[in-house]
């Protein structure tokens, strides 16, 4: 039953996609651990990246723990999960930032599966067709590597690994390495909280080195940015604000910038990213593949 369900949604996609000529990059951020800064960072690339003039979407799927609401000072009252069960539109749970920044609160995992009948599922998709226009989703996920986070990350089209320069959240941040790396090769790191470049990089070595060591030479990981270790950074946080919006001449927004300059470079190039896959609804046609 189960399977000849699935069947049926993946039809509906496959129609679905076809009506579809924009491409969304889907960019996953991750951890090992929690409490190195990945939903800070995650938020404030977000907004960096929607100044550039980019359509974005930024997806909660941090399931039990999502706090983007906080990082942006918004409410949330209903998520993806509500409009799958026909409680709720897509557009009821989107939240615009700004003019180029969607907040999509979600709930991922098996619960999402426990809602895929083929009705809802044709009625969502639909509905989801008012965020094709995207050209890139950042996909907040939990931290860890369980399962439900697993498949966000096999999802997307880029992974990144968030760590602070400590033991044990690089001990961490090698075990995440480790369990992405047999789902893909090429693997961003960024290295938050550090004093400076040097030390940015110097750990990268050490985390590269024994990642090719133990995992192989194939992995391709690749040290994406840095993120100085500044109060500015703190304060914000407890002030329900963005550093890139508090504190626009500070380093830590430098740091976002030269990063998302490097995101938009892939974006530009199209590295990886299939036709015909757009929104909430490509994001799906990739999840499905895990059902």
């Amino acid at each position: 039953m189960m399977g000849h369900q699935a069947e049926k949604l993946e039809e509906l996609i496959a129609s679905n996609s076809q009506k579809k000529s924009k491409k969304t990059r889907f960019v996953a951020i991750t951890s090992g651990k929690g409490g190195v800064g990945k939903s800070t960072i995650s938020s404030n690339l977000a907004y960096v990246l929607s100044q550039s003039g980019l359509n974005v979407g930024i997806f909660d799927a941090d399931i039990g723990l999502a706090n983007l609401d906080v990082m942006f000072n918004v409410k949330i009252k209903k998520n993806i999960l509500h409009v799958l069960k026909g409680e709720a539109s897509v557009s009821d749970i989107l939240i615009p930032i700004t003019r180029n920044l969607i907040l999509i609160p979600g709930e991922s995992g098996s619960e999402i599966l426990k809602y895929s009948d083929a009705a809802l599922f044709k009625r969502f998709m639909e509905e989801a067709q008012i965020l094709d226009k995207l050209d890139v989703m950042i996909i907040d996920t939990g931290a860890g590597i369980g399962e439900h986070i697993q498949m966000f990350l096999n999802a997307a089209d880029d992974v990144i690994v968030v760590t602070v320069p400590d033991p044990a959240a690089i001990t961490d941040a090698y075990a995440t390495i480790k369990t992405v790396a047999a789902l893909r090769n090429d693997i961003g790191l960024i290295m938050n909280q550090v004093k400076n470049e040097k030390e940015a990089e110097a750990v990268f070595e050490k985390i590269r080195k024994v990642a090719l060591a133990n995992i192989g030479d194939k992995l391709d990981l690749q040290l994406i940015g840095k993120i100085n270790s500044d109060v500015k950074v703190s304060s914000s946080v407890k002030r329900r604000a963005l550093f890139s919006v508090s504190y626009p001449n500070s380093q830590p927004h430098v740091d976002i910038m030269a990063i998302a300059s490097k995101i938009a470079g892939r974006l530009e190039r199209n590295m990886l990213v299939n036709p015909n896959e757009s929104g909430l609804t490509g994001l799906f046609k990739r999840l499905m593949g895990h059902f």
